[in-house]
């Protein structure tokens, strides 16, 4: 069985998040469904009480999804005390994009003012796009091919949600259809981003990682900006499982990932956390917690949620940024501080 990637030259230097400004409560969603809930029989509150998602955030209507990671990725920047034309690596992570081509990253590009010499792309692979575009940009790192990469990431769930409550608020809308979109309505918005290169004084060291995958189970989750439709407990048990063998292979390579200083996970709610916790015997105080105020954010959870606490965390911790994305792909990648 393949080893986990491991890198001896691959460093943070900074990262950076952004939060949307409108504050979306799942009391209000609940009262936008409150038709729909009594005539299916759905107990209003699941978004709170079962999810765990108190509110998720919104961007302002005209604020793009690459605007959103740009803003991201000059915070990063000034973060790192990098100049823009220093960046020779740019990696476009986010999920949400207004079309399909040209790719996010070269809105970003512009938006940052970054060198023509830049190499720049997006990569996409559901809510672990950036934990695998920080093994790209490693391994670029340790190769020589790249000095300084720029990884970024910006998310919105306006649009997304907005259609899934005027499709529910129907009058044909469904009991299925209502658990099938209801993913849907904890999504979150933000932008995270992460600048790396090789060792200078204060960064910290990206130790490597490992990545499974499971494919029989692409079709649990399928979504776009209009609609996300989810089978909730079939991602989730397949999700587990796949988690479990990535963990228990790290283990067998050696990897001491059972007693990390902190666990920074990919969160999509309140269940999924604590199960994924108990199943891996994870220490639930060592998981600072996102999913209540932010929502699921997609690949941005992961940065933003290690952007957040950053300040506070002491030289020589352990960090291990956990995340299982649609397809299903599971990942783990160990950061020493």
């Amino acid at each position: 069985m393949p080893a986990p990637l491991t890198f001896s030259r691959a460093t943070i230097w900074g990262v950076g998040h952004v939060d949307a400004p409108e504050v979306v409560t799942s009391d209000w969603i609940d009262e936008q469904l409150a038709e729909t809930y009594e005539r299916c029989g759905v107990r209003p509150g699941l978004l709170a009480s079962v999810a765990g998602i108190e509110e998720r955030r919104w961007w302002p209507q005209g604020v793009s999804f690459d605007e959103a990671a740009a803003m991201a990725g000059q915070v990063a920047l000034d973060n790192a005390g990098v100049r823009p034309e220093d960046v020779d690596l740019l990696i476009s992570t986010s999920v949400c994009k207004h079309h399909l081509e040209p790719s996010v990253a070269c809105a970003v590009h512009f938006r940052l003012g970054l060198a023509p010499t830049c190499v720049n792309f997006d990569l996409g692979n559901a809510c672990l796009g950036f934990i695998n575009a920080m093994h790209v940009a490693a391994a670029a790192i340790e190769t020589g091919q790249a000095k300084c990469a720029l990884i970024v990431d910006g998310e919105g769930s306006r649009h997304t949600q907005m259609a899934t409550i005027e499709r529910l608020r129907r009058n044909d809308a469904t009991l299925g259809d209502v658990f099938a979109q209801f993913a849907s309505l904890t999504l979150g918005s933000g932008g995270a981003a992460m600048v790396m290169g090789a060792p200078r004084e204060g960064s910290h060291a990206f130790v490597g990682g490992i990545t499974r995958a499971d494919t029989r189970h692409h079709d649990l989750c399928v979504g776009d900006l209009d609609q996300m439709r989810t089978d909730t407990a079939g991602l989730l048990e397949s999700g587990l499982a796949l988690a479990e063998d990535a963990y228990e292979a790290a283990k067998a390579a050696g990897w001491q990932w059972e007693d990390c200083d902190r666990y920074v996970m990919h969160q999509v709610s309140a269940v999924h956390t604590a199960k994924l916790c108990e199943l891996l015997g994870v220490d639930m105080a060592k998981v600072p917690l996102a999913y209540p105020r932010q929502g699921n954010m997609g690949p941005a959870a992961v940065p933003h949620t290690l952007s957040t606490i950053a300040g506070e965390i002491e030289p020589g911790e352990r960090i291990l940024l956990m995340g299982i994305g649609s397809g299903l792909n599971c990942a783990g990648a160990e950061l020493l501080w």
